[in-house]
């Protein structure tokens, strides 16, 4: 080795030193939400919860300062696949959360398979085939998905509130068909009719077409819309006169839009939903995380389900994290062995992961009440304990019902 080369290495190791001091003190976690277009709003909450689960942890994960960077989508697949190649390839996250919605979520599991290195945790994406089917081995999901989500309503629907024919609203893409699916999956069994099925783009403005096209002989509608789709809907069916009630999906009754001001409260109250979190859970961790979560600038009176996601998907990076030290030099495979087997409470109960990596965790039946304040909430009726993927159906028989779409399932 010459004495130039020999300096030339002296001096490279200078210049990437502080660097490597930096790696060696932080864990990176990339965040990926969607904080463009119509579902700001709830990336914007997805990350308060995120960051209630760094908060718990006091900022720091086996001895190291957690550093958090922030990728953003438009609820699109490119932009999620766009935000995720920057984070991973850019940024160099070993470890990545999110993204937010269902067709994200299924190119994110996409590009994981070409990141084998890279362990990727779900945001609050709830399309069923990002697991189900095709998943890849290093996306987990400790959050459940949108059918898992309607477990308890379709019955409830039919039996304790009387509906025998529902028509549906709901945005076109993966996370409302699998919602639909699941609330229908109970309601077409019980005995129930769907006669009509509307399907709208996200970001969609005018309803009234929509509107004008609900078969009048319905006893109800289901809605499933998010952020400023389904504040949109609500607003213009109430403008509109509409008087069938309605029917939520979980995201339609979540406080991104209960906490929206106007009438629609008038048509919201006394609306049935399911999902992963009821506001008005008496449990003691229910409120103690309520209370850590309203520490987060901006925060909901409750945490809408978003952040319920984030936090629970989160709080798993950093348990795995903490178990192995930090060390994901084998390309993460020893967290990955260790999330696989991870089981642990949530403000929610206890969660744990099937063979797909899909979450295993309690759903919870609710309605919409309005408190004497003025503000909504959703009133928590009943609890369905510890729902699997396949909602308690034999994995093979499941699968023999189909791929979840715009005409799957079918009860005219």
């Amino acid at each position: 080795m010459t004495r130039r080369t020999c300096f030339a290495l002296a001096l490279a190791g200078l210049l990437v030193a502080p660097e490597l001091a930096f790696a060696e003190d932080t864990v990176k976690i990339g965040v990926l939400a969607t904080f463009e277009g119509a579902f700001t709003v709830l990336g914007e909450d997805g990350m308060r919860g995120a960051m209630t689960a760094v908060d718990e942890f006091h900022g720091m994960v086996g001895g190291k300062k957690i550093e958090i960077i922030k990728g953003s989508s438009d609820a699109s697949p490119d932009s999620a696949v766009r935000a995720a190649r920057k984070l991973v390839e850019q940024d160099g996250v070993k470890v990545l959360v999110g993204p937010l919605s269902g067709d994200e979520g299924l190119a994110i599991k996409d590009y994981a398979k070409t990141k084998p290195d890279v362990t990727f945790l779900n945001g609050s994406s709830a399309a069923q085939d990002t697991t189900l089917r095709d998943p890849a081995p290093n996306f987990f999901r400790f959050s459940t998905d949108g059918a898992q989500w309607m477990a308890g309503l379709g019955d409830y629907a039919f039996g304790q509130k009387g509906y025998k024919r529902v028509a549906i609203v709901a945005e076109d893409y993966s996370f409302p068909y699998t919602q639909v699916f699941g609330f229908m999956a109970e309601f077409c069994k019980a005995g129930g009719h769907v006669p009509a099925k509307a399907w709208v783009p996200i970001g969609t403005k005018d309803y009234s077409s929509v509107i004008a096209a609900i078969p009048e002989d319905v006893d109800a509608i289901y809605v499933a819309l998010g952020g400023a789709d389904a504040v949109n809907f609500l607003t213009q069916y109430e403008q509109a006169g509409g008087k069938a009630p309605l029917i939520g999906g979980s995201i339609t009754v979540d406080q991104t839009v209960l906490t929206s001001k106007g009438k629609i409260h008038d048509v919201l109250i006394g609306t049935p939903s399911a999902g992963p979190t009821a506001d008005s859970n008496p449990s003691p961790q229910w409120k103690a995380f309520v209370d850590a979560y309203k520490k987060q600038s901006g925060a909901f009176p409750v945490p809408s389900l978003f952040a319920h996601a984030y936090y629970i998907n989160m709080k798993a990076a950093l348990l795995g994290l903490q178990e192995i030290g930090d060390d994901v030099s084998d390309g993460g495979k020893r967290l990955r062995a260790t999330l696989s087997t991870l089981t642990f409470e949530t403000p929610t109960g206890k969660v744990s992961l099937d063979a797909n990596r899909n979450a295993i965790a309690d759903i919870f039946l609710t309605e919409v009440v309005k408190l004497p304040d003025g503000t909504l909430f959703n009133k928590l009726i009943k609890i369905e304990p510890q729902v699997n993927q396949t909602l308690g159906i034999p994995r093979d028989e499941f699968l023999k019902l189909g791929k979840v779409g715009r005409d799957n399932p079918s009860c005219p």
